[in-house]
């Protein structure tokens, strides 16, 4: 959850370095912390990556433009590629990447994911355990994450067009 509150800000540096100070100690929790840590953080531009390709007409040109970049951003446990959402959406975009995310690192640990290397998504997949538990967390999470941003952005959507229909049924005052 923590991972994805901020989108690489501080919260999200502190839960990095959390999952990062304790490999030190070499043991298997450490290890799936670490793991868990970097799965929700690939959740949040994923999902939204995701969000842009099956709905594209919620998101502007920019927006999608992010939106495939944030693909393989995502895959690399880069989650400031969700900024630029995040920054021009705040409401609808953060809530569900945190549910996404924390579903994602509850997940992560629950099925003993295992990360020995403090980066790289899912190109370190040599220095993980349970490697597909791993990437079915990431998908698990972009999943409810991508589903919470379209419902969301899809509400925002249909309350414009209502209003802009009443603005255009209400008469002109002079």
């Amino acid at each position: 959850l923590m991972m994805c509150f901020d989108l690489g800000g501080p919260v999200n540096k502190a839960a990095y370095l959390f999952g990062t100070a304790g490999l030190d100690a070499g043991t298997p929790a450490s290890y799936e912390i670490m793991a868990a840590v970097m799965a929700a953080g690939m959740v949040p531009p994923l999902a939204l990556a995701l969000a842009t390709t099956i709905r594209p007409n919620l998101f502007t040109g920019a927006e999608r433009d992010n939106g495939r970049a944030a693909w393989l951003l995502g895959a690399s446990f880069i989650s400031e590629g969700a900024i630029p959402f995040a920054a021009a959406d705040p409401l609808r975009i953060i809530p569900p990447c945190m549910a996404g995310g924390a579903v994602t690192g509850a997940m992560s640990m629950a099925l003993h994911a295992a990360s020995r290397a403090p980066h790289g998504g899912i190109f370190v997949f040599f220095a993980m355990d349970n490697f597909a538990w791993f990437v079915a967390s990431i998908l698990v999470g972009a999943v409810i994450s991508c589903a919470g941003i379209v419902v969301l952005k899809q509400m925002a959507a249909n309350k414009k067009a209502v209003e802009e229909d009443a603005a255009k049924a209400a008469p002109a005052v002079a």
